[in-house]
């Protein structure tokens, strides 16, 4: 048999999809997990915006790009000579960007099912991790202590948190057609060729 297949001749999802798949499979977050939900529960025409209706698709994914960029380049700087003091004003970029990412992917946390929302918590506390300690790197500079560890570790949780939002996003579907009707998708989308259903129509 070949081990890449399944019973049924299917392609066998790689490990890192496996992996992923747990986070969506993981009920004991369902009690954390609904209470988040009930808290942020809402609609207003703040909140509709904060989830990009003006857009018409999410604006978290758009926001986190700032942060994880400016991570992403400060560990860049801090493999150069004299890349010190810019890996920290990058630091210092991410951090002060990240508050609107958290809040942009809160609005969008209570429209998600229950499998998503499981998958939403860990990509959540994967990132409040990361700020945490891309944040003690941060002082660790200022005072003069290296915090180089501190803000690898911090890029590591950056990337599972990065891991967790793509399978949110392109495995899950969530914020999908979110405000498109069924007259406003095409014909192919409505035969099945986009798994995601429409939801929550403005």
């Amino acid at each position: 048999m070949d081990p890449t297949r399944d019973g049924h001749g299917r392609s066998k999802p790689a490990w890192a999809h496996r992996v992923l798949q747990k986070a969506e499979d993981a009920e004991a977050l369902d009690g954390p997990a609904t209470g988040l939900g009930r808290v942020l529960n809402g609609e207003s025409g703040v909140t509709r915006q904060l989830r990009g209706h003006a857009l018409g698709h999410p604006l978290h994914p758009i926001a986190v790009t700032v942060p994880i960029g400016a991570w992403v380049c400060s560990a860049v700087f801090d493999l150069l000579p004299d890349g010190r003091d810019t890996a920290r004003r990058l630091i210092a970029t991410g951090l002060l960007a990240a508050p609107a990412a958290v809040v942009l992917g809160l609005a969008d946390y209570a429209n998600l099912d229950v499998r998503q929302r499981r998958v939403g918590l860990i990509h959540a506390a994967a990132n409040a991790t990361a700020t945490a300690l891309f944040g003690a790197s941060y002082l660790a500079r200022r005072s003069g202590r290296g915090g180089r560890l501190l803000a690898a570790l911090g890029l590591a949780a950056t990337s599972a948190g990065g891991a967790l939002g793509g399978h949110l996003a392109y495995a899950q579907g969530a914020g999908v057609f979110r405000w498109q009707t069924l007259d406003d998708l095409a014909p192919a989308e409505l035969a099945g060729e986009h798994p995601a259903a429409p939801r929550n129509p403005a």
